[in-house]
């Protein structure tokens, strides 16, 4: 049930098959279309010639843009971690006084 399924991808007009768990070949898909637009990008710009340099200057960006990310969620999450638990404070406050009220 679990034996991976043979899926055809196309990068920068080449096709490769590529074992993917079943339940995942949408998300394969959708790697696989970003992946080449990524090096489309690259190769029209003309600056780099070669599919394996190419498929290195995509994979380098990719990474920096993962780590960025990372980095952006991380920086969200030390702030809004302090402002929830204020504001969860604030809500439990209210609650109490609230119930203080009704007796």
């Amino acid at each position: 049930m679990n034996n991976p399924l043979p899926i055809s991808v196309t990068i920068l007009d080449k096709e490769y098959k590529i074992a993917c768990p079943p339940g995942e070949q949408a998300a394969l898909l959708e790697s696989a279309e970003y992946l080449d637009g990524k090096m489309r990008e690259i190769r029209d710009k003309g600056s780099i010639i070669g599919s394996e340099r190419i498929a290195v200057i995509a994979a380098l960006n990719i990474a920096h843009e993962l780590l960025h990310n990372s980095q952006l969620d991380s920086d969200i999450t030390e702030t809004l971690t302090p402002r929830l638990k204020s504001l969860e404070s604030k809500i439990a406050e209210a609650l109490q006084n609230a119930r203080q009220l009704e007796i």
